[in-house]
């Protein structure tokens, strides 16, 4: 019988081939109880699994294969220093000593707890994290139990094997790279997950997030992977079987296509020039951003640095990062977002606690504001890095023009102490505003008198605007790019930037939708920064537009205040040239 599952796409493509299982995540854990003179012995044995497991992270770490992605080392770097985490290596030793059980046990329940609090963070980066740590997790637990903690993949696998698995590490992501694996499907996950990462940046057709997969597919049973809609077909029948291969010949053929264009520049039928920019969250994720043929980086999101560790990044650390992608990116531009941490973005070093309503609260500028020390570090970093490359400083979460002077007024203090100390920077560096709330897109005028340039965050933009959380199941069907009231905003802050004379660029979600680049292009946006992986599809709508058709349908799209009438137009919008 075929069987369809739905999960998230993550590799653009489709795969035909035999699935083969990988073992089971964490099997089910006996408890026992201990003799109170048996509780060391058993915390030496936890300790011993700590250990080892360092051991094999490190082992692994430096025996990454030369063709690897470069995320590779530094998520299995973020493993090993997850092992130092005491709530991974700690917490369990207490368990271990106030309830006098097992090891397995103690670390069974730390890790739910641990699930429990990471389920409840609503920012998805920092919510998907917690694989990272179930994934040392089940690591530790392997080497407690005893049983062999690699995949065990055979060498005799066929070329169209697809793999199969509950959950994937990036230590396991070692020993399948150079295997002959067509696609890989998991149970969990979701989209910024650091499988998900590894799965684009290895260019294999996955899915993730199916739940019951692993427990649904016989070994050697043939199966698709759609990794374009997020579909896994168990056991095809035969006319869904010819269905595919025709569409992953048509995949194949565009994936050649696309491959073609990666040198060759942004620009329409008609001759405007796009510029297309990747977004990154970390120093390592600066060699996607370049091969993926973007033209610099729109949006370095500075925050992921200081999160995930026990102490703030000092400002030398910050500034060899920095550095170092500046560096990479040989002079194109790197627009770094000043930290915007606070609310589901608190790091365990910061004492702020937690307010009723976060997302309202101490967050983004607000929060660099009020910690002006640690503000001020930042920006001495990325003056410092600003002789390495054509750095701009970008701030977050702006509401009103009294916080960008008070953010410009730290940075004006930043170097007028780094003259004091006689250390160089930039004679000019550009500086900008995140346009990601409603009054800040209202009253953009007002900023672009200060700065150079701005970008909207349409995530934020669009949450804010329609008092939606994307993330709760029970509205996210609200969450609507297209609402008229959106569109508005986005329009007026592209039209007034561009009256002043200044640059204006949109980092959200929507400039890596295909979907909505034309109607970005038609309201006059010619700078898009988006993940990597959508620069090449991005770029392919670029060419085949021509503005003369996309500007009278967009014009009609700003003025209805029609839900349905927008819907329309936007089909219509993508219907020619074919994408």
């Amino acid at each position: 019988m075929s069987i369809c599952l739905h999960g998230v796409a993550i590799g653009g493509g489709i795969a035909i081939g035999r699935a083969h299982l990988v073992r089971q995540s964490m099997e089910d854990v006996a408890h026992y109880g201990l003799d109170p003179a048996d509780v060391p012995a058993e915390v030496e044995r936890f300790e011993e699994a700590i250990r080892t497991t360092r051991k094999q992270l490190e082992q692994l770490r430096s025996s990454i294969p030369e063709n690897a992605p470069a995320e590779l080392g530094a998520f299995l770097s973020l493993h090993v220093m997850l092992l130092s985490d005491i709530s991974i290596s700690g917490d369990p030793i207490d368990i271990i000593e106030t309830q006098r059980c097992n090891a397995e046990w103690a670390l069974k329940l730390q890790a739910e707890l641990l699930t429990e609090q990471f389920d409840a963070i609503e920012e998805d980066y920092l919510r998907e994290r917690k694989h990272d740590v179930l994934q040392v997790v089940e690591r530790i637990f392997k080497n407690l139990a005893g049983h062999d903690t690699e995949l065990g993949i055979a060498e005799d696998l066929f070329d169209d094997t697809i793999l199969i698995a509950h959950d994937l590490s990036p230590a396991d992501m070692v020993y399948f790279k150079d295997s002959r694996i067509a696609a890989f499907v998991t149970d969990v996950g979701g989209a910024t997950s650091h499988t998900a990462i590894l799965g684009r940046s290895l260019d294999l057709p996955s899915v993730i997030a199916l739940h019951h997969g692993r427990t649904l597919i016989r070994e050697d049973e043939w199966v698709i992977v759609d990794g374009q809609q997020g579909v896994l077909i168990i056991n095809p029948e035969e006319l869904v079987l010819a269905e595919y291969r025709q569409r992953q010949r048509a995949w194949l053929a565009a994936r050649r296509k696309l491959s073609s264009i990666r040198k060759v520049s942004a620009e329409t039928r008609d001759g405007a020039q796009i510029e297309l920019l990747a977004n990154i969250e970390l120093p390592e994720h600066v060699d996607m951003a370049r091969e993926s043929g973007a033209a610099g980086i729109g949006l370095f999101r500075s925050e992921f640095m200081f999160l995930g560790r026990d102490t703030l990044p000092s400002e030398d650390e910050q500034y060899e990062a920095y550095r170092r992608v500046a560096e990479a990116m040989k002079g194109a531009p790197v627009t770094v977002r000043t930290m915007d941490l606070g609310a589901d973005k608190s790091p365990r070093w910061l004492s702020h606690g937690v307010a009723d309503n976060p997302a309202l609260g101490l967050t983004g500028i607000r929060l660099c504001l009020a910690e002006p020390l640690m503000f001020r570090a930042q920006l001495r970093a990325l003056l410092r890095a600003s002789l390495h490359g054509r750095i701009r400083i970008m701030f977050p979460m702006l509401n009103a023009l009294p916080e960008l002077k008070q953010a410009l007024a730290q940075l004006a203090y930043a170097k007028e102490e780094l003259r004091d100390e006689g250390i160089a920077f930039a004679d000019r560096i550009e500086i900008g505003a995140m346009i990601e709330i409603p009054s800040a897109a209202l009253v953009v005028g007002s900023f672009l008198k200060q700065v150079d340039f701005v970008s909207i965050g349409t995530n934020d933009l669009i949450q804010y605007t329609l008092a939606v959380d994307r993330n709760d199941d029970a509205v996210s069907h609200l969450y609507d790019p297209v609402h008229p009231a959106v569109l508005k905003l986005i329009a007026h802050t592209i039209k007034t930037t561009h009256r002043a004379g200044k640059t204006v660029a949109v980092c959200g979600e929507m400039a890596g939708d295909a979907r909505m680049t034309r109607l970005l292009l038609g309201m006059g946006l010619r700078r898009f920064s988006m993940d990597p992986v959508h620069v090449l599809p991005i770029k392919q709508v670029v060419r085949n537009t021509h503005l003369d058709d996309v500007v009278p349908v967009v014009g009609r799209m700003l003025r209805t205040e029609d839900p349905d009438k927008i819907a329309d137009l936007l089909d219509q919008l993508n219907a020619e040239p074919a994408l």
